[in-house]
């Protein structure tokens, strides 16, 4: 079978990054059409790759030369790019969010329900990190009886001034949102939000950190520190906590060092990873070789359109929680 041509939409870090993996570590795909808002950025990423830059995003779906699309363009942007993958009937890894709002998201659900194919896979790679991946199987094993509770930390180094509370819910808790879906194998049916004192490092106004309360059907509870200023790197951890024991992912401890300290006193200690690239750079390209396997075959695999949806949902009724600080419900209309 020939090589997968696939154009790729947004090329900032994350959209390189893809370029890259599918360049010189995925199997079976080619690079054939980059299209970015900055004529310079497609031209500087395509260039090394021998693609070709098309400055409209929707005639780079359209170009003769690209059998699947990967969307890593501006959330805003996905809703029409995502439509016209479906109208091509070429399959499309979107990054999250599917879309802006839980209602446009639906529509883009049914839009692939009428179409009858599934070719759509939203962009959660910690469904292909092997840490959560082992986790997820250890519950379904019962090998420490019922799950009762995930507690989980969501922690970056830095982001700009213009990153808001309800920014932190949307970009970042979204992806705790869709893991409580995965390892849990329910829906969230509503969010609660406290904000405590902020640090020193957000600007006036902005709660940061927050604990997030997800509630699930079966009334099962997942916290959610959300603390996107840390100052000192990429941090993501979840702890399980179930009737007959736990477990726990995102130690950081690939590597410990003991040493002679400058005042003859023992050292120890490690590195922490600097950014999500780092941390779930096996995630991703697992994510992409997934992806380009399966739209060889004319579909998509991992999160689909329907966990699009309900990742967006769950974080409009997080960011309504931010507002008003009451306890929100997650509202989902009826999968067709």
């Amino acid at each position: 079978m020939s090589d997968l041509k696939i154009a790729v939409i947004g090329v900032g870090k994350m959209g390189s990054f893809h370029v890259d993996s599918l360049t010189s570590r995925i199997r079976g795909a080619q690079v054939t059409v980059v299209s970015d808002y900055s004529a310079e950025q497609a031209e500087k990423v395509a260039a090394p790759v021998g693609a070709r830059v098309v400055a409209d995003p929707l005639e780079a779906v359209g170009a003769s030369d690209v059998d699947a699309v990967v969307l890593a363009s501006p959330g805003f942007a996905h809703e029409k790019q995502v439509l016209a993958c479906l109208d091509r009937g070429i399959p499309v890894l979107c990054e999250k969010p599917l879309t802006m709002d839980g209602a446009s998201s639906y529509e883009v659900v049914k839009a692939q329900a009428a179409l009858g194919r599934e070719l759509i896979q939203v962009g959660f790679m910690r469904r292909f990190d092997n840490e959560y991946v082992a986790l997820r199987t250890l519950i379904e094993s019962g090998q420490v009886g019922a799950p009762l509770m995930l507690h989980c930390t969501h922690r970056n180094p830095a982001v700009p001034d213009t990153f808001t509370s309800e920014m932190a819910m949307a970009d970042s808790v979204v992806h705790e949102a869709d893991c409580t879906r995965f390892l849990l194998g329910e829906e969230v049916v509503a969010v609660s939000v406290i904000r405590g004192v902020p640090t020193s490092a957000a600007p006036a106004g902005v709660s940061d950190p927050m604990v997030v309360l997800f509630e699930t059907e079966s009334g099962r509870l997942v916290t959610v520190e959300s603390f996107v200023r840390t100052q000192i790197a990429y941090e993501v951890r979840t702890e399980l906590v179930a009737e007959k024991g736990s477990a726990f992912i995102g130690l950081d401890q690939n590597l410990q060092v003991k040493q002679a300290g400058p005042t003859g006193t023992g050292i120890w200690g490690g590195t922490i990873t600097p950014d999500f690239v780092a941390r779930f750079g096996q995630a991703y390209d697992t994510q992409m070789q997934t992806f380009v396997d399966a739209a060889r075959e004319g579909t998509v695999a991992g999160a689909g359109v329907w966990d699009g949806y309900a990742a967006a949902a769950i974080c409009e009724a997080g960011v309504q929680a931010v507002r008003t600080g009451e306890r929100t419900a997650v509202k989902l209309e009826a999968r067709p």
